[in-house]
């Protein structure tokens, strides 16, 4: 098998980002697109010793009754989304089964996997879109990367994004066009507009975070008065002229309107900062937070420690239901965010210290601290072996883990029980619609 060789192959499975898994002389082939049970002519676009990679150059010759015709003009090219050409129950099947795999192949564990918990209506879910801006002056545009490139595919609207960011997206490019303003080119480390990062809540109200390779932006009055009709109630200005992958900034400055945005969650009220981490999914976030209250089965004299808090919104959801609770978190911003949203809701009970969790938590155990339940939502890379070792410590009688990233997720569930815990179970949500992105809490019990 060489690259450009074209063979007709079926696939028989999904692989982790929901492309379709085929077999030739042994050799497993991922080819995007394509659905278990369907048989298509695929180029043969990079071999690897033990796989390689395909495309489809038609559709499947025997089409799945999963198949469907995907509602997105720049589906699949901008590499947001990777399960449009399927039906939303297939795709929630998928995340199932990856799960399952995940914890069976890495964590060695055997848990029955039910259903994945999705959305009645999966559709504009997100509640902040952030997208690089390219063209030129004359004709700027956003978009998403492609896959595995820094191509950007232009887009005019994203049926993942809640209203009104499509619009507002589209005002602030009339604007750059109208006062000439260069987009940022990533080869040359010259233009000025990197990103347009926009986050919204639930009545349509909008924080627009303008990622300038610079420290200032011409008009921006101009800008303001078009975007306020559209929803906008602060303009945030960050700097960032490194050069750099990272989106955002450490420089941030509110040229309009409010330094923070307020959303509701759980029937509590945030104020978000431009830099706090916030769950994108605010429906599911709900069903998420509300399965993790449920497998930490607190009792009112519990005392909870919440590692990897962000803005504390697990920490005080769960307030209500123990004694007290202690949230650590690395982020100085997230961390007044979260002291601001405790005493905005009247929570008396919530405390929170600032700093790495791998520095935090062995030290404060080492201080004699004992909660009766732990959680933890660590970022992707999961978490860190010093908190494993400060969790088998305290001892905490049951430990729940929340977590978008279920193959660190299992790697670390074999540590805790390597440490005296119990699997318990798992429940899958489904926060990140089309994707192939799946969040998972787990519940541990201490032997």
């Amino acid at each position: 098998m060489r690259k450009n060789d074209i063979l007709t192959l079926t696939a028989d499975a999904l692989g982790a980002n929901l492309e379709g898994v085929c077999r030739h002389d042994g050799m497993a082939i991922f080819v995007p697109g394509m659905l278990p049970g369907e048989t298509a002519p695929v180029r043969i676009i990079k071999v690897e010793k033990r796989f390689a990679y395909g495309r489809l150059e038609s559709l499947p010759l025997t089409p799945s009754s999963d198949r469907r015709t995907p509602d997105c003009p720049a589906y699949p090219r901008c590499g947001g989304c990777s399960g449009r050409h399927m039906s939303y129950d297939a795709t929630l099947e998928a995340k199932r089964q990856q799960v399952q795999d995940c914890f069976q192949r890495i964590g060695r564990l055997k848990i029955d996997v039910p259903p994945v918990l999705g959305m009645a209506e999966p559709a504009a879910y997100r509640n902040k879109t952030a997208l690089p801006v390219g063209g030129t002056a004359d004709a700027p545009c956003v978009g998403f990367f492609a896959p595995r490139s820094h191509a950007i595919i232009p887009i005019d609207r994203c049926p993942n994004a809640m209203p009104p960011a499509d619009a507002l997206c589209n005002a602030t490019l009339c604007w750059m066009k109208a006062h000439h303003v260069t987009p940022y080119n990533e080869e040359t480390h010259s233009g000025a507009m990197r990103h347009i990062v926009i986050r919204v809540n639930r009545r349509q109200e909008a924080m627009v975070t303008l990622v300038v390779n610079g420290t200032a932006i011409p008009a921006a009055r101009a800008l303001w008065e078009s975007l306020q009709p559209l929803g906008a109630v602060s303009l945030i200005l960050n700097e960032n002229s490194e050069r750099t992958n990272v989106i955002l900034g450490r420089k941030f400055r509110t040229l309009y309107g409010r330094d923070t945005l307020e959303d509701v969650l759980c029937g509590l009220t945030f104020d978000l900062s431009p830099a706090a981490f916030f769950q994108v999914n605010p429906q599911q976030t709900e069903v998420l937070y509300q399965t993790a209250l449920d497998f930490a089965s607190l009792q009112p004299t519990d005392r909870l420690c919440d590692v990897y808090c962000g803005a504390g919104t697990i920490s005080l959801m769960m307030a209500r239901h123990c004694r007290e609770v202690l949230g650590i978190e690395i982020v100085p911003q997230a961390i007044e965010n979260a002291k601001a949203n405790a005493a905005r809701n009247g929570i008396t009970n919530a405390d929170f210290r600032c700093g790495a969790a791998e520095d935090v938590l062995p030290a404060l155990v080492d201080e004699g601290l004992r909660p009766d339940v732990i959680v933890i939502d660590p970022p992707r890379k999961g978490v860190e072996p010093a908190v494993i070792d400060a969790i088998a410590k305290a001892g905490p009688r049951r430990v729940v883990y929340v977590s978008c990233n279920v193959a660190t997720q299992a790697r670390d569930a074999a540590l805790l029980c390597e440490k005296g815990y119990r699997l318990d179970r798992v429940q899958p949500v489904d926060m990140f619609c089309w994707t192939s992105g799946v969040e998972c809490v787990a519940s541990f019990t201490k032997e």
